[in-house]
């Protein structure tokens, strides 16, 4: 069955082959698919075709909602061709609920700390819930709301109108679906968070291995569940857990020893522990630590301090089901701090590394490094797929989340390769000694300044980090560039994010400031003549702190190069990343400059020297408008 809706372009139908092959045998499949490929609609039309033949599901998984729209996009193109029912399933927000959408309090509840509440709105007293869009549900004709699915294909905004409009629980009802879907697009959390992915399989109504799974921009995966891994508190929390404790008589979790002293305690040991060990942003601690703090501090044995970890656990639970009662975010910090010890205690010292981190919230924080301890759901799935535009090398993609048995290939782009000109210029670095050097400095923002003025095109500036774009402002560089400039500033929301970009596309000559590794530089495209010049400042190696270094032992243990690994090859991806977003079509053209001599030792970049790079740009455009 081809159900791939476009004609194929070069190399695309050994792509969609490969890739329904390995789903149909169940095995995994690491692609790196360069721009043009059409990486979704390739591995959509390759997991639905497998899954129609193994009678299994496909599940979507995104990181973005600009990826989250595109896959519902080419499911509609798809159902040209053979019916479908694609769900979009949203992550749970506030703002996405009828009954918390205009309390400012809920905005800031974690999908966890909705979902409870969510449950005591659903609570029925005397047979009727208190949740009129919930209670809506059961009345819902759902073969008419199956049928608009099928047939309009809507985006999670559209879904949410056409809810909206009937009184209707957006959440719940896609639930409700999802029994009858062909392809589930999701968040990541719903498959690799735990909690969420044993009532998400319950939902969808088959175990994980009915399920082909595609992971969309798989590069980002490993350090997500990295994260998924990680736990951290600090004094901010600290106070919030004392307050709470306060309010509910500062309970005991051990004989004569409350809530209140033991955080007074902890309190103590972060501190000390930030005296003995913090080196500027952040220090190794000693595995057992914390473990050995306690025990002196405190007097007691180790026995005792895990009964008072499960008390605190029990009196968070105490607390929250409270606050879901009287329909408050049941958020409780004696809880988190019950949870954040044990998982200090519980894991495994090879594979996560405990520190202290400084600033205004000093905290400690135990960092996982291997993300095969949250990738387990992956080995479960019928099949998996995985892509991304970069991903080489895809051997160290393979061994970091433990995928033994995948066949990983690379497919190039069939675009034209002389659309694109990458330079370097070999005068200047951002190497973190040089950048003391005001020369050096002033060198980079001079080349930055040439870059974007020598043409009339719109142009791109992306920072190794906020903090040198910053400097940048701060030195006047905005002015000397003299054209209206839009901004990615650190924190802004999703909204205010795509205003900035789009008031950069409409504007003629304009020019983005944005950060290599930013939702900029990852997630956005730009196509035609929307960006034509990307200036890449510096190599966006990773701070040399004290994780880092870890983790670079850790690779160096994984992989024998710990460098290579953990700095080289995740800058070389930033770029590669950055540059993409130059050439998103077979007509489109750009030029960018990397601003650091450095380049020369990344691999995949294919960047070469340049003694004049505004000269070689309109050389670059030139010849292609005489062409």
């Amino acid at each position: 069955m081809d159900l791939f809706p476009y004609p194929f372009r070069s190399g695309q139908r050994e792509l969609v082959d490969f890739l329904r092959e390995a789903a149909v045998a169940g095995r995994a499949a690491v692609v790196e698919s360069g721009t043009g490929t059409g990486k979704t609609v390739s591995s959509l039309a390759a997991s639905i075709d497998a899954a129609k033949s193994t009678g299994c599901k496909v599940i979507y998984l995104t990181r973005t909602k600009s990826q989250h729209r595109q896959v519902v996009t080419e499911c509609a193109r798809i159902s040209e061709k053979v019916p479908l029912l694609c769900v979009p399933l949203q992550g749970r927000k506030a703002s996405t609920c009828p009954m918390m959408a205009d309390d400012p309090e809920l905005s800031a509840g974690t999908p966890e700390e909705l979902s409870k509440l969510c449950s005591e709105y659903k609570r029925k007293e005397n047979g009727v819930s208190t949740c009129r869009y919930y209670e809506n549900i059961e009345n819902a004709d759902m073969t008419a709301v199956i049928d608009y699915i099928r047939s309009s294909h809507p985006t999670q905004e559209e879904f949410n109108t056409y809810c909206e409009k009937r009184d209707l629980c957006p959440y719940e009802l896609m639930k409700h679906a999802l029994p009858e879907a062909d392809v589930i697009v999701a968040p990541y959390p719903f498959v690799f968070m735990p909690a969420v992915l044993r009532h998400f399989i319950e939902w969808a109504g088959v175990p994980l291995s009915s399920m082909i799974a595609v992971v969309d921009e798989a590069h980002n995966l490993p350090d997500y569940l990295r994260e998924v891994m990680t736990a951290e508190y600090g004094l901010n929390a600290l106070a919030l857990a004392e307050k709470e404790a306060r309010e509910w008589g500062d309970p005991e979790v051990a004989e004569g020893f409350t809530v209140t002293d033991l955080t007074g305690v902890f309190r103590d040991i972060i501190v000390a522990a930030a005296d003995e060990y913090l080196v500027e942003e952040d220090g190794l601690v000693p595995p057992y630590f914390l473990q050995d703090e306690l025990m002196e501090r405190l007097g007691m044995s180790s026995r005792t301090i895990s009964a008072m970890q499960r008390a605190l656990v029990d009196i968070g639970e105490t607390v929250s089901e409270s606050k879901k009662k009287r329909r408050k975010l049941p958020r409780t910090y004696i809880g988190s701090l019950g949870r954040f010890l044990q998982h200090w205690y519980s894991t495994d010292e090879g594979f996560y590394v405990r520190l202290v981190v400084g600033g205004d919230n000093t905290k400690l924080k135990v960092y996982c490094m291997d993300p095969r301890e949250a990738s387990w759901p992956l080995y479960e799935f019928h099949a998996s797929i995985h892509m991304s535009g970069t991903l080489a090398p895809l051997e160290e993609y393979v061994t970091e989340l433990g995928l033994e048995d995948a066949e990983a290939r690379t497919f190039r782009s069939p675009f034209d390769p002389g659309n694109l000109m990458v330079e370097y210029v070999t005068d200047v670095s951002t190497k973190y000694d040089e950048m003391s050097d005001a020369e050096n400095v002033g060198r980079i923002e001079q080349h930055t300044v040439d870059i974007v003025r020598c043409t009339e095109r719109n142009a791109a500036v992306f920072f190794p980090s906020y903090k040198l774009m910053d400097s940048f402002i701060r030195d006047g560089v905005p002015e000397r560039i003299g054209r209206d400039i839009f901004y990615e500033v650190r924190g802004m929301s999703q909204t205010d994010l795509m205003e900035a970009v789009e008031g950069f596309r409409s504007t003629p000559h304009g020019v983005l400031f944005a950060v290599t590794g930013g939702r900029i530089s990852e997630g956005l495209d730009f196509p035609d003549k929307d960006l034509e010049v990307a200036v890449i400042i510096g190599i966006p190696y990773p701070r040399p702190t004290a994780r880092h270094k870890a983790f670079t032992r850790y690779c160096e243990i994984v992989f024998g190069d710990g460098f290579e690994h953990a700095s080289k090859i995740p800058a070389a991806r930033k770029i590669r990343q950055a540059i993409g977003r130059l050439i998103r079509s077979e007509d489109d053209a750009g030029a960018a400059v990397i601003l650091d001599r450095r380049a020369s030792a990344l691999d995949g970049i294919d960047a070469v020297a340049a003694d004049d790079p505004c000269s070689d740009i309109a050389r670059f455009f030139g010849g292609r408008e005489q062409n």
